[in-house]
């Protein structure tokens, strides 16, 4: 049976989010929500979680390129923790190393990164996030 996976691109302003499941391994954006300073309206969670009844989540990693980790992994890790407790299903880690730069490619190669519309980009981020966590479970479960 195919299981549905919400996943995560966390930032400080906004909180992108895709929907991803395991009968094709393939990930698709939803509209983002809002955050104050990492914090989502928790409302907006709750919503997604009834709508979608996902199996789990997962939620992009900020690494600094180096892997060696920031206050911003710290935050993220957090944010994955209360998705657990709050919905007691696995929240799943991934490295989202440039993610970004790749979801901007993916949108519009031929536009500069500062004007990417920020909700756009954190929504294909997660998708990115959410595809490659899946494709890796394939390839693991063989």
């Amino acid at each position: 049976m195919a299981e549905l996976w919400l996943g995560f691109d966390w930032g400080l302003g906004w909180i992108g989010v895709a929907s991803g499941q395991t009968e094709t391994y393939t990930a698709s954006k939803l509209k983002p929500i809002r955050a104050r300073d990492g914090i989502p309206n928790w409302t907006d969670i709750d919503q997604l979680v009834q709508e979608w009844r996902p199996t789990g989540f997962v939620v992009g990693i900020p690494y600094n390129m180096d892997g060696s980790e920031s206050q911003m992994v710290v935050r993220a890790r957090k944010f994955r923790k209360r998705l657990h407790g709050r919905f007691g299903l696995p929240a799943e880690e991934a490295d989202e190393r440039l993610t970004t730069r790749e979801a901007w490619q993916h949108m519009n190669p031929a536009s500069s990164l500062k004007k990417a519309k920020a909700d756009d980009l954190d929504s294909v981020a997660a998708q990115i996030i959410l595809q490659s966590w899946l494709e890796q479970r394939r390839l693991q479960q063989g």
